[in-house]
């Protein structure tokens, strides 16, 4: 019986939802949005893309060692100076060094995941791969923001808002560093914006995220010391 966690349906699925036109254009958006993104990422330290797709973000931001890691190999998308491993976001903590990223990255994914307790469970992952001091950047639709739309993808499963998000990350052992509750259109399918031009725009004109903002940006320290 296919399952939406199989290799095989994912592929199906994402190029059904994507064509090579809304490939080409993700390209575009994602360079200004790694641009504004990299100012949170720890300079001089390995950046780890989880569930990175096509690499959009792995390959637009700067980093000292660039690492990503995807259930499907796509491999082929990421280049020689890119770090891959192809493996389950859960299994990270036992497949990739621990204490070791200064950045990890999330982007639409945590709503995929099973269950709440899962989410929880990716998150203490990230976590133990996460050295101290290290940041975890996720960008998350928010159910709030975005209503029913945010059933219609398929593979949407687990509800998230900028206050469970919070909450994931924090149980899991991070300190909140920053929170922008508007911070990016729902999807790359959206109207606007469409091209790295018009994503400019949007981040340099702040009440464009209010009319058009449904995703989170989520930025979480690990402390330096655990608390006792």
């Amino acid at each position: 019986m296919a399952r939406l966690q199989d290799r095989d349906v994912l592929h199906t699925l994402y190029d059904h939802r994507f064509s090579a036109a809304d490939v080409a254009a993700k390209n575009a958006i994602w360079r200004e949005i790694a641009r504004h993104l990299q100012r949170f990422v720890i300079d001089g330290q390995p950046v780890l893309d989880l569930a990175c797709d096509r690499g959009y973000f792995i390959r637009n931001i700067s980093a000292a060692e660039k690492w990503a890691t995807d259930l499907r190999d796509v491999s082929d998308h990421l280049g020689e100076a890119i770090h891959f491993v192809r493996c389950n976001g859960l299994d990270i903590a036992a497949t990739l060094p621990s204490d070791f990223f200064g950045t990890v990255f999330m982007s639409n994914y945590l709503e995929h995941l099973q269950t709440p307790d899962v989410v929880l469970e990716q998150l203490f992952a990230v976590h133990a791969v996460t050295r101290p001091g290290g940041r975890v950047i996720i960008l998350q639709p928010n159910i709030r923001l975005v209503r029913e739309r945010y059933w219609d993808f398929l593979d949407h499963r687990v509800p998230m808002t900028e206050n469970n998000l919070r909450e994931a990350a924090e149980t899991a052992g991070f300190a909140t560093f920053k929170m922008v509750v508007r911070f990016l259109p729902y999807t790359t399918k959206s109207r606007l914006p469409q091209t790295g031009r018009l994503v400019r725009m949007y981040f340099g004109f702040p009440p464009a995220r209010w009319i058009l903002g449904k995703q989170t940006l989520y930025v979480g320290v690990k402390p330096e010391h655990p608390a006792e």
